[in-house]
């Protein structure tokens, strides 16, 4: 025999752990040993049955077998769990002189047409009228004129465009904006709704034993870049929407949050293209130079729960 221990209750982790000593990856052999040390913890901390092991196995079976190209339940997993936005937090680390980050979401599927600033990406007529106004700055406020600002949304029922071919305009509720010399932009929308993630798989089997609803609230999201700073993946949420506080997949962060007050004004209405009363927001962007950001806190590639959502299983 060789020296190497032998499994027991007591030293579980620790043996498995030296399993991966050998491993040349340094960051690999750190995550996987890591990974053993909390899961061996958790099984004593709670005693897991042999039961409930089995049911876990069966649950991340159902798991893997409902995702598929247009379909990611593990990562709609991941979102519940609150991991997601975990993962997004830490490798998105503003340090306070930036506009945090979120979750991309699963709807950023087409490309958002290019539009001029003050254009109305509501192409249906459907929804309470709102106008959008911010500033694309850098860290110090410096305007980044030219930035990009790429936006998307569910409509007034809370469905993205995606899920409603042929009901809803191609391309309804998406454009792309380039901000003015003083990084300014502004266009037209809808107020949008609040809906649900997809509950008709095995992670809403876990939603509903745990009585937690399936709802994000209404949202706008943004993508905003800019040469030599790192871009920003956000939402711009409605101060007065439900699930606020219970947002299903954690993406809600405070700085986020926007009153969109009633603007009762018809000429005002008049002036800007939309029907009266309407509402307004303002939604500045503060972005970081590419020297402020931190090794880790590169943008990752965006991984989306759910690709294409139908109306009895929408998406986050």
């Amino acid at each position: 025999m060789s020296d190497r221990e032998l499994f027991t209750e007591e030293r579980s982790a620790d043996v498995v752990a030296a399993s991966f000593d050998d491993t040349p990856d340094p960051r690999l052999k750190r995550v996987l040993t890591s990974l053993v040390r909390h899961l061996h913890a958790f099984v004593k901390d709670v005693e897991l049955t042999e039961e409930e092991w089995g049911v876990a196995i069966d649950f991340l079976t159902r798991t893997g077998h409902m995702s598929d190209d247009l379909r990611q339940e593990f990562i709609l997993l991941s979102d519940v769990l609150g991991v997601s936005m975990l993962v997004e937090t830490i490798n998105h680390r503003t340090g306070g002189t930036s506009t945090e980050s979120t979750v991309l979401g699963p709807f950023h599927m087409v490309e958002s047409p290019p539009r001029e600033l003050g254009a109305n990406i509501d192409l249906d007529g459907e929804g309470e009228p709102c106008l959008v106004t911010g500033q694309v700055t850098g860290p110090d406020g410096q305007p980044l004129a030219g930035a990009q600002i790429d936006v998307w949304q569910a409509n007034a029922e809370g469905f993205y465009d995606v899920q409603q071919p042929g009901v809803q305009p191609e391309r309804n509720l998406r454009g792309l904006f380039a901000a003015d010399e003083q990084g300014r932009f502004w266009f037209r929308s809808i107020v949008p709704r609040f809906y649900p993630i997809p509950d008709d798989g095995p992670v809403g089997e876990l939603l509903a034993a745990t009585h937690r609803h399936p709802n994000r609230p209404a949202h706008i999201h943004f993508i905003v870049n800019a040469p030599g700073h790192r871009p920003v993946t956000t939402h711009l949420f409605v101060d007065d929407s439900p699930y606020l506080d219970s947002d299903a997949v954690f993406g809600v962060k405070e700085s986020l949050i926007r009153e969109f007050p009633v603007v009762d004004d018809p000429a005002r209405a008049a002036e800007v293209g939309l029907s009266n009363p309407f509402r307004t927001v303002h939604f500045d962007v503060a972005l970081l130079r590419d020297d402020q950001v931190p090794a880790a806190a590169h943008p990752a590639d965006g991984q989306p729960t759910v690709v294409r959502g139908a109306p009895g299983g929408r998406a986050a």
